[in-house]
Formats: C-alpha cells, structure tokens, sequence
C-alpha cells in the first residue's frame, strides 16, 4: 500500500485546496494521512483523511517551538508512518519539515513542496527577498521535487538556484471543481437577492472584490479609482475579512461613498456575488495563483487584475483586462469601459470561460499521478535527484 502525508500549516489549507487529493488517492487505495494544525478539529479533513495529526506550529518561520520543538515530533511521525510520500504546502509547514527530515536516507520518503507563490518577488525590497530566497534554496536541498504555478516562480527558482532544472515542476494551480464554479450552479433567484439586498437596480454595475484585507491585496488602490469613477451609480463590494477593514470602512465613510460600497464580510460562497457582478477586480502585488480569479473566470465574470505574478498569468491565458500595480486611474478606466460596454464584458466573460479547463482538478489529479508515479519510481530504484546547491546560484 502506498502511504502518503499531507503536510500544511493550518487545516483551512488541508480544507480549502486539498481534500479532492485525499479522496482520490485514497479511491486508489492509498493510506492518505493530513498533518497541520488544527487539523484533528476539523470535521472536513477527518473525513477526508484516514488519520489527522496536529502540527504545534505558528505562521513564523521564526517562531522558536514550530522551528526547533516540532523536529522530534516530525522525525517519529514520518518513521511511524513509513510513508512512500511527503506532499508539504506552505512556506512555514514546508521549511520546517524539510529540516527536521534533511538527514532522511536514500530509502525514506520522496518529499514534494508545492509553493503557493514564493514569499520574495519584485513589489518587496531586496533585504527580506534575500532572506526568504535563501531559505527557500537551503530547503531546496532537501526537497525531491519543487512544484511551482507561476511562470514568475518557475524563473526565479532557476534564477535563484532554489533547484535545478531537473526537480523543478510547473502546475497550473492546485485545482479548481469547474461543475461547482459554473454559471448553471447557481440559481438565478440568489443572484437576484443578492443585488436586491445591496439595493441594485438592473441597470447599475457592481464590481466585486474578493479577498482578505491585507497591505499585499491593495484594497485602497481600488478604492480610490472608484471614488474618482466618472459613474456615481455603480456599487463596489468586498466580501472578505481582516486587519486593514475598519481603517477602510473609515475612508469610505469619510469619502462619502458608504451608500455604494459594501462590506460583506466572509463569505463561503461567492459564486452568488460574482455572477451579480459586472466585473470582479484584484488588484494585488503578489499572488501564488489567484483563486479569486480563477473562480471569477469559470463563471464567467470578466476580471479586472493588476500586472502582478499570479494574476497575470490566469489573465493573459484566458482573458480579462490587466492594469499596472497601484495604478489606481488605470483601474478606474477599465471599470468605466465595461459599464460603457457591458457587451464586451459578456464576451471577455465567455471566452475566459472557454479557456479555463486546463484549470480544473481531473487535469490537476491527474498531473499529481504523473508526479507520484515518477518519484515512486525513483524510491523504488533507491536514486535521489536531490543535489546541493549549485555554485552558480545567485545569491538573494
């Protein structure tokens, strides 16, 4: 029996990207095991998994228990479990596993890291792209296959001399249930209630932002296009949580702008609030391989992204208007445009859709098969393809 561990930072990652994985692998009659923390509460993974485990471990990589406690821990856990496979995501979970197990022998587990957008990139300064690209390359020597979903990422590992060439693996994101962000999934009705409530009538746009209220997401850029939109009745949305809300919720008061934009809060379902929308808009600086997005196109909601890694991408494959980083008129242009042209929107809307199978989670399992599949061979063979840093590796 082929034994797998999935290893996360906290079980909303186990939660929100992973399951599909457990309950494939497991169909093929693998023993598939989930480690993060939280994970034992989580009624979802549970069932996902045959067994959760808690991981003891913050979101620092500092943190000093996470770093030197967990090692222990880690160590027996893998010897107990005899697993074939360590799949570890996120950048803590990831490094700090990776180095409790870099003296594991030829015979032990594979271990794949799957970076959802590495922490260094170009809206950062070179001190802390330094760091976290040093520690990332440190890992790299004890990592058998390095799994990026970005072309940004997949340059700059090579560039950076995280890995070579060799271990280096390309994937468009981590799958995306194309049945349940479909237009059809969705009655009409919520769409209608969901415009009723925010007080719409069927001629005024909503634009729709989906995303945590964090620096990196850029929420005021977007907010100040849409205090300077030549169109004073269209609607903004957030639906999202965190740090910076109550200082936005301030600026929009104070701007006058209350009756038009909207505070959501959480949602688990946005699809409702997407297929209301004229257009959903991310303007981030950073991104792995943005959901948001990705849930927009397959519905067929045109998108408005910034240039930004993990935005461009999706847009430049399947449609939708790119703007600058922080190039708030930009912003504010392509908003007026669709609300000129709102038949334009439809048919961004529709070819994006068009386009979106390459994203979906029966190509996404099944290129994780091909994956396992060669590093399955490669245990049973007794060969390693991990190497040390290469001395021609930039350094930060």
């Amino acid at each position: 029996m082929t034994r797998l561990l999935i290893v996360t930072t906290a079980h909303v990652t186990l939660e929100g990207f992973l399951l599909p994985y457990a309950a494939h692998f497991r169909a093929k009659g693998w023993l598939v095991d989930g480690l993060a923390r939280g994970a034992t509460r989580s009624a979802p993974c549970q069932a996902a998994f045959d067994r959760c485990f808690d991981a003891e471990w913050s979101r620092s990589p500092l943190d000093p228990h996470g770093l030197f406690g967990m090692s222990g821990f880690l160590r027996k856990l893998v010897r107990d479990g005899n697993y074939d496979l360590l799949h570890v995501h996120t950048p803590v979970a990831a490094f700090i596993t990776r180095c409790a197990l870099r003296h594991l022998p030829r015979s032990g587990p594979r271990i794949v890291y799957t970076a959802h957008g590495f922490h260094f990139h170009a809206g950062r300064s070179w001190i802390p792209n330094a760091l976290f690209a040093s520690a990332e390359r440190l890992a790299g020597r004890w990592t058998d296959r390095l799994v990026v979903i970005n072309q940004a990422d997949r340059q700059e590992a090579l560039r950076r001399g995280i890995v070579d060439a060799s271990r280096l693996r390309f994937m468009p994101g981590i799958g995306l249930d194309l049945t349940h962000y479909s237009p059809a999934s969705v009655p009409a009705a919520d769409v209608e209630a969901v415009r009723r409530a925010m007080g719409l009538s069927a001629a005024q746009a909503l634009f729709l932002m989906v995303g945590e209220f964090n620096p990196g997401k850029r929420h005021r850029d977007l907010l100040m296009a849409f205090a300077g939109l030549e169109d004073d009745s269209a609607h903004l949305a957030f639906a999202g949580t965190g740090l910076l809300e109550e200082e936005l919720r301030g600026w929009v008061a104070k701007a006058g702008l209350s009756q038009r934009v909207h505070f959501l809060g959480f949602q688990k379902d946005v699809r409702p609030y997407m297929l209301a929308s004229l257009a959903t808009i991310l303007p981030s600086e950073r991104e792995g391989l943005s959901r948001s997005v990705m849930e927009s196109i397959a519905l067929g909601v045109p998108v408005i992204g910034s240039s930004a890694r993990g935005v461009r991408d999706l847009l430049e494959e399947c449609g939708g208007f790119q703007v600058p980083v922080g190039d708030s008129p930009a912003l504010g242009r392509a908003m007026l445009r669709l609300i000129r042209e709102p038949h334009l929107a439809q048919r961004v809307g529709a070819l994006g859709r068009s386009k979106v199978e390459r994203y979906g989670l029966p190509n996404l399992v099944h290129i994780h098969e091909q994956l396992y599949d060669e590093l399955l061979a490669e245990r049973r063979s007794g060969s390693s393809r991990r190497s040390s840093l290469p001395h021609s590796a930039k350094l930060g």
